[in-house]
């Protein structure tokens, strides 16, 4: 417990106290955000925010692993693979949406990197995720990740191994990439309004850092007979899991005092990639993929919204179902306060964060 109360105050420290500094020096080197011209932006308030510090997610970046490695150590419990493998997923991603932000900034437009110089930046993070994720086996055979679909636990019917070793490495490594990408681009998308996507990453990964801790107190004493303890978890270092995404929330928070409307810095696509990496992450160390879509439901929102607009548009000829995709945006058009859509949007966020966790719990009851 002190591992985890300690990382997370660490890093609440470091994004809440430091974030000035950091924008002193974001402004000495010009990354101001960049915004698309007035005639074409599609609320003209926005060219107001012109020239705000962008990349602050390489604030909380810095500040979870901070607080991340002082806290284990101070806790005597030295990181482990699984924590590891967050913080990887969480650096990598934000690397390649610092790239994305970088060249916004350095070449004075809303473009940067195509949508699939992203994608492929992003398979090539999360390949060795996955394959170091499903080596390493504890004294138990546990290894951080598994070649099942889960949703509470793996689903032992839904194996990606069924159809043999070659086969199933390919199925693997598509399903994992294809939920470090989609959780990614999600949050990315989601990330429009000053603190919409930094407020609603503390409910998601709050969850999940709750659920992590209930998994250390449920372990399963031998994987290979987890009959012996009911309901118990074959996850193999919850407890890790749960001090690495603690002190990510705990960076989150100091970083939306700064970011909540109206925004003194921006997380850019630097931050946005790396909260949907340690949303990935959880979900699948934990072994909880397929929950991801309601406990990161706001994200699947704005991203859903998106999709069904431009499926909409192609099916109709040039017909709209939203004002402006993503969802919140739409919203802005119908003449919203950007502050009641981020505060709403937090609602929602919790609502379904809470609602994950709950289900998550009704399940474990379900088997004792």
């Amino acid at each position: 417990m002190r591992s985890l109360l300690t990382s997370a105050g660490i890093s609440l420290a470091f994004t809440l106290f430091l974030t000035p500094v950091f924008l002193r020096w974001f402004r000495r080197w010009g990354w101001g955000q960049v915004i698309r011209t007035p005639e074409n932006v599609h609320n003209p308030s926005h060219g107001a925010k012109r020239g705000t510090p962008t990349m602050g997610g390489t604030i909380f970046i810095l500040g979870t692993i901070i607080g991340y490695f002082i806290g284990s150590y101070a806790g005597n419990n030295p990181p482990t693979i699984s924590g590891l493998l967050v913080l990887w997923l969480m650096l990598g991603f934000g690397v390649v949406g610092f790239i994305d932000d970088y060249m916004k900034v350095r070449l004075q437009n809303s473009l940067g990197l195509s949508g699939w110089r992203k994608i492929a930046g992003q398979v090539i993070v999360t390949v060795p995720f996955a394959v170091v994720a499903l080596n390493f086996p504890n004294a138990f055979g546990q290894t951080p990740a598994s070649g099942y679909i889960s949703i509470f636990r793996d689903i032992q019917v839904l194996s990606l191994f069924a159809l043999g070793p070659i086969v199933g490495w390919l199925l693997y490594l598509a399903w994992i990439s294809l939920i470090g990408t989609a959780a990614s681009n999600s949050v990315n998308v989601a990330d429009g309004l000053d603190g919409l996507a930094a407020g609603s990453g503390i409910f998601v990964i709050g969850a999940y850092s709750l659920m992590a801790f209930w998994q250390n107190k449920q372990m399963c004493a031998d994987v290979l007979d987890p009959t012996v303890q009911a309901g118990c978890y074959a996850v193999r270092d919850p407890f890790d899991l749960a001090i690495v995404s603690a002190s990510f929330v705990g960076a989150l928070v100091g970083f939306l005092w700064w970011n909540a409307p109206k925004a003194k810095v921006f997380m850019g696509d630097c931050g946005s990639m790396a909260i949907g990496g340690v949303v990935a992450a959880m979900a699948i160390l934990t072994r909880t993929e397929l929950l991801l879509i309601l406990i990161a439901g706001v994200y699947v929102i704005a991203s859903g919204s998106v999709i069904l607009q431009r499926a909409y548009f192609k099916i109709t000829r040039g017909k709209r179902l939203f004002l402006m995709s993503p969802l919140h945006h739409h919203l802005e058009m119908r003449g919203w306060p950007e502050v009641t859509i981020v505060v709403r949007m937090w609602i929602i966020a919790g609502l379904l964060a809470v609602s994950g966790v709950g289900f998550f719990y009704v399940e474990w009851l379900s088997r004792v």
